[in-house]
């Protein structure tokens, strides 16, 4: 199984950094309802916040430990994906479908990512 998780935590956070400002600027650009809108923007501070937790300072230690970031990642992508569903049974097309795809790829990434630091590090 290991040949699947080939993702560093490095590349991990810098991925999350890369796509969490498509959830903010996606309900502008797609027209998303309010209630759609405010939910993605949300999850979207919420991966920023995310992403920034497994970088400590110079000698620290990150502010949030590995196996929570895991667990935290697995279940922001779970929400992801239930809250786009919702929005396609209540007929929201765009926001709908952009949930579950933005959801789908975080499960994945999650899926391939080493949830380890290098000795030393």
């Amino acid at each position: 199984m290991n040949y699947f998780k080939s993702i560093s935590i490095g590349a991990h956070g810098a991925l999350e950094m890369l796509a969490a400002p498509l959830l903010i600027v996606a309900p502008f650009v797609l027209g998303f309802g309010y209630l759609a809108g405010a939910i993605s923007i949300g999850l979207g501070v919420a991966l920023i916040g995310l992403a920034g937790s497994i970088y400590g300072g110079e000698g620290e230690r990150p502010s949030v430990p590995l196996a929570a970031h895991a667990g935290l990642d697995q279940a922001l992508g779970i929400f992801t994906v239930f809250v786009g569903v919702i929005l396609l049974v209540t007929g929201e097309l765009a926001p709908g479908t952009f949930m579950v795809g933005f959801g789908a790829a975080h499960l994945a990434l999650y899926a391939s990512t080493r949830y380890s630091r290098p000795l030393g590090a």
